[in-house]
């Protein structure tokens, strides 16, 4: 029995929100999609996810997000990862922090384990622990139950998710990039039948500066003074990549996904969602 998982690259402010509400059911649809993963760690104005935009996505069919560095943002998601055992926090944060960074899912009667990892190249705030030792031992604990595993590896550096790449080759069935909220060309399959892509893309604003208002982010390179981001709802999409995978856990195909999406005039006017 095959499963047909659907990553959704990471969702980005309200255009992000707004493209999982008016599309993703049918996206689903046309794919014939089992299992929704979505890094949600630009949900909530860019930066991180807070309670009820995550609560939001459930409802809207994300069966299970994933974060990033920035999955503590928001002070109420500090409290309700708790909880919520439909969130993963990155696995490698210290052990005694809100949350978890892997689970079982159960799928038409099959677990599915997800695990969500973070890089250590590139990122100011947070110095997590080694992923290239981490990974390893979360795979093996997660395979005494099942042979699928989907690894998010939110991490900033090529070099660094390269190398995750080869490393996890046939130890998962799919190690999917994001953290870079560009969707790049060189989604494929191992030889040992793990799926793999650099970075799933964003899900939101497409013409922009990582899902933001351009002007603002110009402006702070310009001035190298800070300045509050803002949403950005140019040529909206819902991306990420389709991947299928056996009864053995080696993925069969991985095939991207950039579905655009169309905003009423007035919905960049008003929140249209619980942000």
């Amino acid at each position: 029995m095959n499963l047909r998982v659907l990553f959704v690259g990471e969702i980005v402010g309200r255009a992000g929100v707004y493209c999982i509400k008016s599309v993703l059911s049918e996206v689903k649809k046309r794919h014939a999609i089992d299992f929704v993963v979505a890094n949600g760690d630009g949900t909530t104005g860019g930066f991180g996810i807070g309670k009820n935009h995550s609560i939001y996505l459930r409802k809207l069919g994300v069966d299970a997000i994933t974060g990033g560095d920035q999955v503590y943002y928001k002070k109420d998601m500090v409290e309700h990862i708790e909880n919520a055992y439909y969130i993963l926090r990155p696995a490698n944060f210290p052990p005694g922090n809100p949350g978890r960074g892997w689970r079982y899912f159960t799928v038409r009667e099959r677990k599915i384990g997800v695990i969500s990892m973070l890089g250590q190249s590139g990122f100011d705030r947070v110095h997590l622990s080694n992923p290239f030792t981490f990974l390893p031992e979360i795979v093996e604990r997660l395979k005494r139950e099942t042979q699928t595993v989907i690894v998010d590896f939110h991490a900033v550096t090529t070099a660094e998710k390269y190398s995750m790449f080869h490393l996890a080759d046939g130890m998962v069935s799919a190690l999917i990039g994001t953290g870079q909220r560009v969707m790049t060309s060189d989604a494929r399959i191992s030889v040992h039948g793990t799926a793999t892509i650099c970075d799933a893309g964003r899900t939101g604003s497409i013409d922009s500066v990582a899902g933001l208002d351009p002007a603002v982010e110009i402006r702070q390179f310009v001035t190298q003074m800070p300045e509050r981001s803002q949403d950005s709802w140019a040529s909206p999409a819902l991306q990420g990549v389709v991947i299928e995978i056996d009864a053995e856990g080696r993925a069969q195909s991985i095939e991207t996904v950039n579905q655009p999406c169309t905003v009423p005039a007035n919905e960049t006017q008003r929140n249209g969602d619980p942000s």
